[in-house]
C-alpha cells in the first residue's frame, strides 16, 4: 500500500470517528435533557375516588399554572402502580408519590425527589390509624387475631403497608393471623369499617380526619383503635431525563408557593426539600412485612 493511499485510509477513519462521536454525543445528550415541554403534567394517588383527588389539587394547579406560565395537567391513575409506572416510562413529568410507592418504582428508574409537605409541630410527616366499630370489643391490635382486615391500594404507604407493620408489632400477620382485604381507596376502608363489613380498617390519619369532618363517616359508627408511628410525608418526585433547568423552575415553584389554598389539601405551611434518604425508615418496614410474610399482597376486588 502507498503512503497517500495509507494516509487517505487514515483520514477517512478519523472521519468517520469523529462524526460518530458527535452523534454518541447528542444522542446522550438528549437522553439526559430534553427542552421545556409544552405543559407540565402531574400525576396523583387515588387515595380516593379520582374526582375529589382533581377538586382538591385544583388550587395546586392553577398556582403551578400561573408561575410556570404553562398549561398544567393532572392525572389520577388507575391505581398507585399506574401512577408510579406512568412516571418511571415518562408519560408524566412529577407526581406525588406516597414512600412506598417511590421505593418500589425507584428500583427501575432514576427518580428525584425534590419536594415535601411539612406541617406545624410534625415537621414533614403524618401518621396511619387502624380503626374497628365503635361497638367492637378489641381493646388492642392484638384483640384483632383471626378478623377480616380491610387496607386500601397493595402498594399505599398509610392505607396498608404501615398499619400491616403496626399489625406485625403486635404480632399478627397477614395470612396466619388475620385475613387481609384489599378495597383500593382509604375512604372504601373507612366506610366497610362503619358498616360492619370487616373487623378493622387501616388508613391515612388525615384523610380519616377530613371524611369525619366532612360528614362522609359517621363519627358515632367507628373508633381509633391505634395510631402509627411518624410516617415520612409523601415525595414529589420528577420523573427521569425531565430538563435541568425546567425542574429548577418547578423546584422553585413548590418550594416558595405561598398561596394558601394550594397548601390546604396537604395540610402544609410550606413545600420543603426532599432526598432519597427521607424514607429510610419506610424501607426498614417494607423488609420487616416481606421478611415475615414474602406473599404478595392479593390484587383488589
Amino acid at each position: 500500500m502507498s503512503l497517500a493511499n495509507l494516509i487517505s485510509g487514515r483520514q477517512r477513519w478519523f472521519a468517520l470517528f469523529f462524526f460518530l462521536s458527535l452523534l454518541g454525543g447528542h444522542a446522550f445528550a438528549k437522553s439526559e435533557t430534553t427542552d421545556r415541554p409544552k405543559e407540565l403534567v402531574i400525576g396523583l394517588l387515588p387515595g380516593e375516588s379520582a374526582p375529589t383527588v382533581m377538586r382538591l389539587n385544583e388550587p395546586l394547579r392553577a398556582y403551578l399554572e400561573k408561575r410556570l406560565g404553562i398549561p398544567v395537567k393532572l392525572i389520577v391513575g388507575a391505581n398507585y402502580a399506574a401512577t408510579g409506572e406512568a412516571l418511571r416510562f415518562g408519560r408524566l413529568d412529577i407526581a406525588y408519590l406516597g414512600p412506598v410507592t417511590y421505593i418500589l418504582q425507584s428500583r427501575r428508574a432514576r427518580l428525584e425527589p425534590f419536594a415535601r409537605p411539612s406541617h406545624a409541630v410534625v415537621g414533614p410527616t403524618f401518621q396511619a390509624v387502624i380503626i374497628v366499630p365503635k361497638d367492637s370489643p378489641a381493646k388492642s391490635l392484638a384483640d384483632l387475631k383471626g378478623g377480616e382486615i380491610a387496607f386500601g391500594d397493595p402498594a399505599s404507604t398509610s392505607g396498608t403497608w404501615v398499619p400491616r407493620y403496626q399489625l406485625l408489632d403486635a404480632g399478627l400477620v397477614s395470612g396466619r393471623d388475620y385475613k387481609l382485604r384489599v378495597l383500593g381507596a382509604h375512604d372504601a376502608v373507612a366506610l366497610a369499617v362503619a358498616n360492619k363489613k370487616v373487623a378493622a380498617g387501616g388508613l391515612s390519619m388525615p384523610i380519616y380526619k377530613r371524611l369525619l369532618k366532612e360528614g362522609k363517616l359517621n363519627a358515632e359508627a367507628v373508633r381509633v383503635l391505634a395510631e402509627s408511628p411518624a410516617i415520612p410525608e409523601y415525595l414529589w418526585t420528577f420523573r427521569e431525563g425531565l430538563d435541568p433547568a425546567f425542574k429548577e423552575e418547578i423546584r422553585q415553584a413548590f418550594i416558595h408557593v405561598d398561596d394558601p389554598e394550594a397548601l390546604k389539601v396537604f395540610r402544609a405551611e410550606a413545600f420543603i426539600p426532599a432526598v432519597d434518604s427521607d424514607v429510610d425508615r419506610v424501607r426498614i418496614w417494607i423488609d420487616a412485612i416481606r421478611a415475615a410474610n414474602p406473599d404478595a399482597i392479593p390484587p383488589a376486588k
